[in-house]
Parts: C-alpha cells; structure tokens; sequence
C-alpha cells in the first residue's frame, strides 16, 4: 500500500464524526467480564458475543472501524462468512491487535514491557490476507512513587515505534496506543507531566523509525487524576489540561487521535470527549474521537448475558452508546445528572 492509500484509510478511520470500537479483549480478558455476568467461558459464546455485536443494525453510523482480536479474525458469524469480511459487507474497516501483551519489565520493579515484535512482520502479513487493514499495539505506563522510570518509557516507546514501522511496511495503518493507567491516588497535574513525557519519547521513536505521521493514528489516555486521587477535577477542566497537553507534543501531521476509555465510567468518558470537541474542534489540527470497548460494550453484555433472547435488546443499547460516542465526536453529548 502507498503513503497516498494509507493516508486515504488513516483518514476514513476518523471521517464523518465516527470513531472506533475496541472488541480486541483477549481471551483472559473476556472470560473476566463474562464470569460475574454467569456466562459460559467458551469459544462459541465469545465468538456468539463478537457476532451480535458486529451484526448490530445501523451500527456502521457511528463505527468506521473495529479492533478484533486473534480468536476472532479467525472465526465466523453463524452463516460462515469470516467477521472481517462480515465487517467490511457492513461499512467497518477491519482491523487487528498485534501485541502479545504486557510483561513485568526486567529490572524495573512495577513497570511492563509490551511484548510480541518477535515474528510480527510475518502475522502482519497473514493478518492482510485475512482483511485486516489497520492494527494496534498497547504500552502500559504505571503512575506511582518513583514510576515511571525512563527506562521503561523509552523501552515502549521504541517498541510502538517498530511495531508501527512494520505496520506500513505491511501496508497497515498502525494504531499507536501508550496509555499511561489511572491506578493510583496521582493527581491531573502528574498524569499530564507523565503523559506529555511518554508522547514526547513515542514521537521522538517514530521519528526516528521512519514512520508516517500521517498514516497513522495515536490512541493515548485521557489526562485524569488517578483514581484514588481525592479531586476529581470537572469535565471542561480534564478536557482543556488533555486538549493543552496533546498540542504541547503530537504533530501536526498525525492522521488522528481516537482516545481509549481505560476505565473511565462510560458516560463520563463521552462526556469528556464532548468537551473537547465543544471547546476545540475547529481549532486543532486533528480530529478527536473516541476508541472505546468497555465504555460502549459494557452496559450491552450486561444486558444479553449469555442469553440469545436478549439479543435485540443487547444491540439495542449497543447502538445508543455508539451513537452517544458519535454525538461526544461533535461535541453535543450530555451527561445524564
């Protein structure tokens, strides 16, 4: 694929004041968020779960594309066509996770390192064959006293780095994802200073890799205060310190920025989104958008619950919360008080 095809995808994953759905649990993963709900842990019923969600009428308004897992790209919807092809038939670009993981670090104590560039150029290879026209590849960065360490900044950032090389090589928009987590009691302030010096060292990575800024899409975190902080700071005051940060250290040339939820309450996390839009939109130099799993997902697996009765309901509350998404892309969401 070209700059010029990969510039044109990179735009259409951001187009239209849509965004993207993250379905990229891993079976671990997955059977965590099924176990509490009394849903059977099985391949059928992940792959039965993955098949109404990609089935949901209507869903290709606010969709432009979905993040599957390995498990997933390789199984089918019930009348046999492959889900990346049942994705594409419904106006979905298709892509895939490509990371193997996060592992503890060795020799830093509380930190990761994302794993998997060992043979990823043959997967991406394999994954385009199967449909797949992006990926992604997440970086955890813990907040805590003494953390992060440099070291295991400049070791994810050269990792997402590679990792995105061979993505364009393979003709694959790279979906850059280092999230720096909300555990902990750390304050907005320190998520910002971490954030902007993880992006600082991402970029300064593809830089030197020689990837495309604009054929691709970065997917950080949010700038909040940890979970555990005493001050929640309001919504306008997370989105003008998040909108402050990213121009500080993202290009202008990025193809987009598409934010993960990492566990944000759903609603909080589209409102927040609003904001910036509302605030900035017409003053940034990428678009802004959302690329969530549990904060569309959720309230839906919760209400179908293993059951295929539920079904149409499932979908149903699938579709508000992408549309709510969609809404936060324009900056018109509200938060129900």
């Amino acid at each position: 694929m070209s700059l010029k095809e990969l510039v044109e995808t990179a735009r259409a994953m951001v187009d239209n004041n849509k965004g993207l759905l993250a379905m990229d649990e891993s079976t671990p993963t997955c059977n965590k968020r099924f176990a509490p709900l009394g849903i059977p842990q099985t391949p059928e019923t992940r792959r039965a779960y993955r098949e109404w969600i990609v089935t949901t009428p209507g869903l290709s308004e606010f969709i432009s594309g979905a993040i599957l897992y390995d498990e997933t790209i390789r199984q089918h919807l019930g009348d046999g066509t492959p889900f990346a092809e049942a994705l594409s038939n419904a106006g979905i670009i298709p892509g895939i996770k490509v990371d193997a993981g996060a592992k503890p670090m060795a020799g830093h104590p509380g930190e990761k390192i994302t794993e998997g560039l060992d043979g990823l150029r043959d997967r991406l290879a394999e994954y385009s064959l199967m449909g797949a026209r992006f990926a992604k590849w997440r970086a955890v960065i813990a907040v805590a006293e003494g953390l992060p360490s440099r070291g295991c900044i400049e070791a994810n950032a050269h990792a997402l780095a590679r990792y995105a090389a061979l993505c364009q090589e393979a003709g694959l928009i790279p979906i850059v994802e280092p999230e720096v987590l909300m555990d902990g009691d750390h304050t907005l302030e320190r998520c910002r200073a971490v954030t902007e010096e993880t992006l600082h060292s991402v970029f300064h990575q593809l830089y030197g890799q020689g990837v495309a800024l604009e054929g691709m899409i970065l997917k950080p975190n949010m700038v909040v205060p940890g979970l555990g902080c005493p001050r929640q700071e309001p919504v306008e005051e997370v989105a003008d310190t998040t909108v402050q940060c990213l121009l500080r250290v993202v290009p202008a040339a990025v193809g987009g920025i598409a934010f993960l939820s990492g566990g944000q309450p759903a609603e909080l996390a589209s409102a927040r989104l609003s904001a910036m839009n509302a605030r900035f939109r017409h003053r940034l130099p990428w678009p802004l958008t959302f690329s969530f799993a549990r904060a569309i997902q959720q309230s839906a697996l919760e209400i179908w619950k293993g059951e295929e009765r539920n079904v149409p309901a499932a979908q149903q509350t699938l579709f508000s919360r992408a549309r709510d998404n969609r809404d936060a892309r324009r900056g018109e969401y509200r938060m129900a008080v």
